[in-house]
């Protein structure tokens, strides 16, 4: 048995900058973090090597090791409190902007500082949408790309490795609660860990095991949303004019036929689009890189719509794990239509891609998402491709391409205090895999958080 004051399961954004945290503070304990997928230098995507379609790795390198799926994602990192989690609702909104504030200064410390700070407020863009009646989000939007952030947290991995022990490829299976309130983790080899307290930092890839634990510890949950839709990929010039001004637009919309809420999320100009394996479950994302030799000719971004569920239904991810395979058993992995396609009932076929002047950056089953996608979900997004066009002419253009599905599972919101820890004494819940935070800043806020917490009651190092 392997014995710690603290061990961080999960390095993902929250366990990154929780262990660099409390490597910066020289805190006085003995510090384990764990994570099922691998070490920086060995996450590499076989897609990006070479593979046709996604090859269902065991953990997936997309979504699982240090730095977790916000790794291999453009660093996109969202200053705001609008979107992206409720971190303020438990630390005051003045707290978690000050946290995500000095995520930023430790991300431009290790090489960020070259990656501009972009802004939507007071920006011509929001007049422009609300007089078509879309609504733009306020934020700061610092955008580091793929290949400089993993160069940042090569840096952030160096700073912390001396003080924080990290350890790969495992996967924790069970965690009791000894007598003295101390926790015993045990391991899928069957090698057993103790400590004093414990932390949480699973990330969405790990929302079911977190979700079984609080169950087994008696820890109350509540049910989050899923949010299902598609990622658009269009030519960069349509977008530019946003993209060039601030870069990330997260644009809300309220449908006319439903009611219903529909929202842009995370947008990548001159970006590629990108296969992520969950849990076995294929899907979709967006990636873009700040080196402009690594750029394509166009620019991509979700639309997704929130579904939120009454009783007797609870497992909103379930949902979306059930449309995902259905894009995956009829597409062997991710489907793609042309917009065009879509709004005449027919699907793309290998015939029609090659007709189309929009060139796909994700090779992709050529089929039709009506097929997959719910009529109430699919209707959402169409009346959402023709608002934007209002403001971004050529969003509807025949050729811009659709990819499905794209789902945003969210853990169940797990019950947590202003200290971000649960009832049970010394077991803390942060970042994505709490349910308290979706997004990278938020998430790694949250670590800075808790890091300092256990920092005072264990006191600095000398």
């Amino acid at each position: 048995m392997k014995n710690y004051d603290i061990i961080i399961v999960g390095a993902g954004a929250s366990g990154v900058f929780m262990s660099y945290e409390m490597a910066k503070l020289n805190v006085d304990a003995s510090i384990l973090m764990i994570d099922k997928g691998a070490p920086l230098h060995k996450r590499q995507c076989p897609i990006k090597l070479g593979a046709k379609n996604c090859v269902k790795c065991s953990p997936c390198h997309i979504m699982n090791g240090y730095g977790g799926a916000g790794t291999l994602s453009d660093g996109k990192y969202n200053i705001t409190t609008q979107f992206g989690g409720d971190l303020h609702t438990y630390v005051g909104v003045s707290e978690a902007l000050d946290l995500m504030e000095y995520v930023d200064e430790v991300l431009c410390s290790m090489g960020g500082a070259d990656a501009k700070l972009y802004s939507t407020a007071s920006s011509e863009l929001k007049t422009i949408a609300l007089r078509n009646d879309l609504h733009l989000l306020e934020a700061k939007v610092r955008h580091l790309g793929t290949d400089r952030n993993v160069k940042i947290l090569e840096r952030i991995f160096d700073s912390s490795e001396k003080k924080v022990e990290m350890q790969f490829f495992t996967t924790i299976t069970d965690v009791e609660i000894q007598s003295d309130g101390s926790f015993l983790l045990t391991d899928e080899d069957g090698e057993t860990y103790h400590c004093h307290d414990l932390v949480l930092a699973t990330g969405r890839s790990g929302s079911k095991w977190s979700a079984q634990i609080c169950e087994k510890l008696g820890i109350q949950q509540k049910k989050n949303r899923v949010d299902i839709g598609v990622r658009v990929e269009l030519p960069a010039e349509v977008f530019k004019h946003i993209t060039d001004d601030v870069y990330e637009s997260k644009i809300v919309y309220k449908t006319d036929q439903y009611n219903d809420m529909v929202r842009t999320f995370c947008m990548n100009p001159y970006g590629e689009v990108v296969a992520e394996n969950t849990n076995g479950i294929v899907t979709v994302n967006g990636h873009s890189y700040a080196d402009p030799a690594l750029r394509t000719e166009n620019t991509n971004f979700a639309l997704l719509v929130s579904n939120h569920f009454t009783e007797p239904f609870k497992d909103s991810n379930e949902y979306g794990e059930s449309i995902a395979k259905l894009s995956n058993m009829l597409g062997g992995g991710v489907l793609l239509q042309r917009f065009g396609d879509l709004v005449k009932g027919r699907r793309s076929s290998a015939r029609r891609m090659e007709k189309c002047f929009t060139r796909p950056t994700l090779q992709a089953t050529p089929g039709d998402l009506s097929l997959v996608i719910p009529k109430r979900q699919m209707d959402n997004i169409i009346e959402m491709i023709y608002a934007l066009d209002k403001i971004a002419p050529g969003t509807a253009n025949e050729d811009t391409l659709l990819y499905g599905v794209e789902v945003k599972f969210y853990n169940s919101k797990i019950e947590v205090d202003g200290n971000l820890q649960t009832k049970v004494k010394g077991l803390y819940a942060l970042g994505d895999g709490s349910g308290v935070t979706h997004s990278l800043s938020q998430a790694s806020a949250s670590g800075v958080y808790v890091a300092r917490i256990l920092a005072e009651q264990y006191g600095r190092k000398e």
